[in-house]
């Protein structure tokens, strides 16, 4: 067992008190095993001491959509609607993937998560070579649940994402078997359908019995475009979230990304039966999907996270721009007290421990939950004055990602001094632009 202590830093535990305290944190092995104003530890033996003096302390974030193997596409799907940006350029390039490109685009993307703050992620893979995100996710030490995207349906679909009902689910049950579980639990696995455009019933029936088989969470897009929502009304006769219900998906395991156009059907199905959705503005924002009504679905009790979602779609994995977004985007539709910082900074933490299912686990700094921590530098001109300081405000609307210091994820400290340590930046960057050099090369 080792030990870390962390002494003098502001910790936000984001708690259910939403406590915020001067104080220390002590680290035993993989869990939080005391925090308090000042830890009395002559009885305990410290491997490792870390003086946090002026600096935050605050959970790792959530991510609840990512994609790691877009990570290379960054700069190369700019200024398109959802289906032409698929069909056009997100579709072909990742149909010319490889073992290396998905692999350094998942380091690459990983890289920048990590010193971003960013401790766990739902990640969307690309149809092949998942088990090459699965090794970059495993050796960098993120926390992640993820899993192949399934695609058995659909026209203008490039060959190689092109695969039947039975290899789809057969594939991804055989990536569950190896990966569920992996590092500790630290790497857990979820179906991922892509949408209701790309799946045909049978495959999504086989999802839904499977992922209730084995116990583990399905991850979808639902109603980000109103394009998609007519192509899916079109084939299926109904709109996405009436559809996943139709069909038995719509269960607390179901996590939605987007969820921007929904008639109040859908959003009682929602509520009713416990599934949880992602919330991704700055995608939204790129491909002028629209706005999704989180303020509403609060109210209504659905549990809401944020994510990323794809770098060729936003273009970065920044959380903290991610939050800023998710406050302002409300104040222009409902006015400026709508969506604060302490609401927001929830959603980027324990909202997305509980889309998750990990809120016992993750999300904040509480004795016995697992050791994934950030701590920020706010020493700077841009996060000043601190005399009073509203700390959720100083967190969301003025720290950026180039504050964040130290990360430490199952207990392992990741980054500090805001260099990665799991990652070889040198190495990824010089292999990414390899790797996106050949996969251009394979168009």
């Amino acid at each position: 067992m080792t030990t870390l202590l962390i002494r003098h830093a502001v910790i936000m535990t984001m708690n259910a008190d939403d406590s915020i305290f001067t104080g220390d944190l002590l680290i035993k092995d993989n869990r939080i095993a005391a925090l308090g104003e000042r830890l009395e530890l002559e009885e305990v033996s410290v491997d490792r001491v870390l003086d946090a003096a002026g600096k935050v302390l605050l959970p790792g974030f959530v991510q609840t959509h990512i994609h790691l193997c877009q990570t290379l596409f960054r700069g190369r799907a700019d200024d398109l609607s959802l289906i032409e940006w698929l069909k056009e350029r997100i579709w072909p390039l990742e149909a010319a993937h490889s073992e290396d490109s998905v692999y350094y685009s998942a380091m690459l993307g990983i890289g920048e998560l990590i010193r971003s703050g960013t401790t766990t992620i739902l990640d969307m893979e690309t149809v092949h070579y998942t088990e090459s995100a699965f090794q970059a996710i495993q050796e960098s030490g993120i926390r992640a649940l993820a899993g192949k995207v399934m695609m058995d349906y659909g026209t203008e679909v490039p060959l190689a994402l092109q695969e039947t009902t039975d290899q789809s689910l057969q594939d991804s049950v055989d990536l569950l078997q190896r990966w569920h579980g992996k590092e500790g639990g630290r790497i857990r696995y979820a179906f991922c359908p892509r949408f209701v455009v790309s799946c045909t019933e049978e495959l999504l029936v086989g999802v839904r019995d499977l992922s209730a088989q084995y116990g583990v969470m399905v991850h979808t897009h639902a109603s980000e475009n109103q394009g998609e929502i007519a192509i899916v009304e079109e084939q299926r006769g109904m709109r996405n979230i009436v559809y996943l219900d139709h069909i038995g998906l719509a269960r607390p395991n179901l996590i939605v990304a987007h969820s921007i156009w929904l008639n109040e059907e859908e959003k009682q199905i929602i509520r009713d039966r416990g599934v949880k959705v992602t919330h991704c503005p700055g995608s939204n924002l790129k491909l002028a999907s629209g706005v999704a009504e989180i303020p509403e679905l609060l109210a209504h009790g659905i549990t809401v996270g944020i994510g990323a979602d794809g770098a060729p779609c936003n273009n970065n994995l920044d959380m903290f721009q991610e939050m800023r977004l998710t406050a302002y985007l409300q104040k222009v539709k409902h006015g400026p007290t709508v969506m604060n910082a302490k609401t927001v900074l929830r959603m980027a933490t324990m909202g997305g421990a509980s889309v998750l299912g990990m809120e016992d686990q993750i999300g904040s700094l509480e004795v016995g939950k697992l050791a994934d921590l950030q701590l920020l530098d706010l020493e700077d001109f841009h996060v000043y004055p601190s005399f009073d300081a509203d700390w959720h405000s100083r967190v969301v609307y003025a720290a950026t990602r180039g504050d964040v210091d130290t990360v430490v994820i199952d207990g392992r400290i990741v980054m500090e001094g805001k260099v990665v340590k799991t990652v070889d930046k040198r190495i990824v960057l010089k292999e990414a632009d390899r790797s996106l050099q050949r996969l251009i090369e394979r168009l």
